[in-house]
């Protein structure tokens, strides 16, 4: 009997557009995708956490039905929030919230003061989305697949890396931790911020104790944008994107040949889409992402 390929499973960060890996991974286990370890950093490793814990209680079935309740608990937090346009507002404007009044001072308040300044009590709204839906017991099961998420030390900007017996509501919200928009997160003394930025993801984990026969890699950012930005908020937005994809960018230079790279782009999707949508939380741009990724993966496969 002939040893089954191993396939290791890299999972981008890029907040709301996530849903778009979300829809490319849930392709795939439809079509029987298997893996043995996975990696995810941000909404990336939200998303990572859901996979393992629905491999555990139902196999791909329940993973994909873990990863559907996460979006469906993101998307209920989001209905009543002025941040989403109106029938209106996506008639004239489609995606782009830039001309929403409620954007626009968010976009100000974030080049003007710290998150300390503008939410004093650290509030942080993906907490109860996490503990919500994620099962942290299955995560220690001892059927479950190795599982990594990652965030960035702020004082060594070295990537932290948490397994399954690790993973908490406060490593979660870590990886997740914007730091325009929220304070960093203290674990037992060290301070952090999204994991993006120090590898998003990171493939370190991956490639051990052993070499994967595949190396499975869903993005849920661009690293290509045509034209220069010119605002200040599409200059911090691309700048932030070439940080979170230099990393990784360097680990593929030098992944061992033996690895055979399995690479789900987003170009095609996200690409074109205008910076202020990544803040678009709305059930109806999060159904057209998944359904993009879907479609991605389909073509891909």
């Amino acid at each position: 009997m002939t040893n089954q390929p191993k396939t290791a499973l890299a999972l981008q960060g890029g907040g709301v557009y996530g849903a778009y890996a979300w829809g490319v991974l849930d392709r795939l286990l439809e079509d029987g995708l298997d893996v043995d370890r996975v990696c995810g950093v941000s909404s990336g490793g939200l998303l990572a956490v859901m996979l393992v814990q629905g491999l555990v209680k139902d196999g791909r079935n329940g993973a994909r039905r873990e990863m559907r309740k996460l979006w469906d608990r993101v998307r209920t937090a989001n209905a009543l929030s002025p941040l989403q346009n109106g029938p209106m507002e996506r008639f004239l404007w489609g995606w782009d919230l830039s001309n929403n009044p409620v954007f626009q001072g968010l976009d100000t308040a974030m080049r003007l003061f710290s998150p300390a300044q503008m939410n004093p009590l650290g509030h942080n709204p993906i907490r109860p989305v996490i503990n919500d839906v994620v099962d942290f017991k299955a995560l220690r099961q001892t059927n479950a697949i190795a599982l990594t998420i990652s965030a960035t030390d702020v004082e060594t900007g070295q990537a932290q890396f948490w397994t399954n017996a690790d993973i908490t509501a406060e490593t979660l919200q870590a990886s997740c931790c914007l730091p325009q928009v929220f304070h960093a997160v203290t674990i037992a003394g060290r301070s952090y911020w999204d994991g993006g930025f120090s590898g998003n993801p990171p493939l370190q984990p991956l490639l051990e104790p052993d070499l994967p026969d595949n190396l499975v890699l869903i993005r849920a950012q661009s690293p290509n944008r045509r034209g220069v930005p010119s605002t200040p908020a599409e200059i911090m937005n691309r700048m932030t994107e070439i940080a979170c994809q230099g990393v990784l960018e360097s680990e593929l230079k030098t992944l061992p040949e033996s690895v055979r790279l399995i690479s789900h782009e987003a170009d095609t999707a996200l690409a074109n889409l205008p910076i202020s949508s990544k803040f678009n939380a709305g059930d109806a741009f999060i159904a057209t992402l998944f359904q993009a990724g879907r479609r991605a993966a389909t073509a891909h496969i």
